[in-house]
């Protein structure tokens, strides 16, 4: 079958006469969502046995619609059918998975007994580990919802917005400015790790020191002691402070002249110029008082920050220093047809960013199958697709590239300063092995 190359499309959610897209993906690990939990990361099959994909079949959506995650499971189903009354859109067979990795194992063995060409989901990482191995040796694709990078694989992609995409971009945008010295400080958790694992990548891309990173607990005194150290001010400050003291101590006028003059010295600044931080809420409100107190704030350094502050936007311009924060997330205005169209079909807005992944997905099944099937040629082509969300690209191995705005937490609301790019710049071509 020959390839037709495809433009980056968009989705013409009101009509039935177009082929489009929306893919924007979970635009946040919430920490309520199941997206992150512990497992083995999914090693790629043989290059032999690399998927190639089926060319026909229904879809296979499977998602929870009992246990824990039902409500979510059921809002996903919605927002795939809202891709599927398009013209000329495959059979869509649903199956529940329970929310677990046996329910979702069994689901995908039940969906290719069936004869389906590609699956949509599962929900979590965890799910997604427990049906790869299951594709892989049935040759069809997977367009999961995790947006845990660990478990993609050739043959699986990831949608969901993950802390990797987030992270290179903002920490791009910052070294672009002129801040390549970054630090860290992140929550002692898988998520947490994720973020300092994309932080070490993106830093040893861009030819940057390594970054020194700061993990802290739950409890206050955890917090302030990753501040504290990661701010180096016992170095910095506590030696001028002790030296003030002895000054002070001698009781005399030369004493008090000198440590005068020492009070009136600016602090050393801190070993970077840029400090991503993973918190949010009240952790984010009591690393703003913080910073400070240990001489880290603006213009010194720049904070960074995932997508998740665009929830905590309001509440960070009232703190002088997480005013002018920068993170990476979607840019809102895109996915304003695909709620307006939940809205008007079912009666109320869609419950999360997830649900855009499930309608994203569906659209990109339902392209595949009249561009000839759900193959890898397909699938990744270098071209991408134009989403609700941005621009993405799903890369032969699994991983999924996305084009995310940079915004500024300022007084009123956060600002774009960099725009979502209306293209991506085309995957490394892949090397060859030597012949013998």
């Amino acid at each position: 079958m020959s390839h037709r190359p495809l433009t980056p499309l968009r989705l013409v959610l009101a009509t039935a006469t177009a082929t489009t897209l929306l893919l924007s993906g979970c635009s946040e690990p919430a920490p309520n969502q199941p997206e992150i939990a512990p497992s083995a990361a999914i090693a790629p099959p043989p290059a032999s046995s690399q998927n190639t994909g089926r060319t026909s079949g229904a879809v296979a959506l499977l998602v929870p619609l009992s246990g824990q995650f039902a409500a979510i499971g059921q809002s996903i189903e919605q927002s795939v059918k809202l891709a599927f009354t398009a013209p000329g859109a495959p059979a869509l067979d649903v199956r529940d998975t329970g929310g677990t990795p046996a329910g979702a194992a069994a689901a995908a063995q039940a969906a290719i007994a069936a004869g389906d060409g590609l699956i949509l989901g599962p929900l979590t990482k965890n799910e997604t580990a427990a049906i790869t191995p299951i594709a892989h040796r049935a040759n069809v694709n997977v367009l999961a919802f995790t947006n845990d990078e660990a478990v993609a694989s050739p043959g699986v992609w990831t949608l969901g917005i993950s802390p990797g995409q987030q992270i290179r971009r903002v920490v791009a945008y910052a070294a672009d400015h002129g801040r390549t010295r970054t630090a860290a400080i992140l929550p002692e958790d898988v998520y947490g790790h994720l973020m300092g694992d994309a932080l070490q990548a993106q830093t040893q891309k861009l030819g940057e020191p390594s970054p020194q990173i700061a993990y802290f607990g739950q409890s206050f005194t955890s917090l302030t002691q990753a501040v504290r150290g990661i701010s180096d001010f016992d170095s910095r400050g506590a030696a001028i402070e002790a030296q003030i003291r002895h000054l002070r101590d001698q009781d005399n006028e030369a004493g008090r002249i000198a440590a005068a003059k020492l009070e009136r010295e600016p602090i050393p600044p801190p070993p970077f110029d840029a400090l991503l931080v993973g918190a949010t809420g009240e952790q984010l409100a009591e690393i703003g008082t913080l910073l400070p107190y240990y001489e880290v704030s603006p213009p010194q350094i720049q904070l960074l920050g995932p997508s998740l502050w665009s929830h905590d936007a309001e509440a960070m311009a009232s703190h002088d220093s997480l005013r002018g924060a920068l993170y990476a997330a979607p840019d809102p205005a895109m996915g304003l047809a695909f709620e307006q169209k939940f809205q008007s079909s079912y009666g109320s807005p869609p419950p999360s960013g997830i649900d855009k992944i499930g309608f994203d997905a569906g659209a990109i099944a339902v392209l595949a199958a009249r561009q000839g099937g759900y193959t890898d040629q397909i699938l990744t082509n270098p071209t991408g697709f134009a989403g609700t969300d941005g621009v993405f690209r799903l890369d032969a191995d699994g991983h999924v590239q996305r084009g995310l705005a940079v915004f500024r937490v300022e007084p009123g609301g956060p600002q774009i300063v960099s725009p979502a790019p209306t293209e991506l710049p085309p995957p490394a071509p892949a090397i060859a092995p030597p012949t013998s």
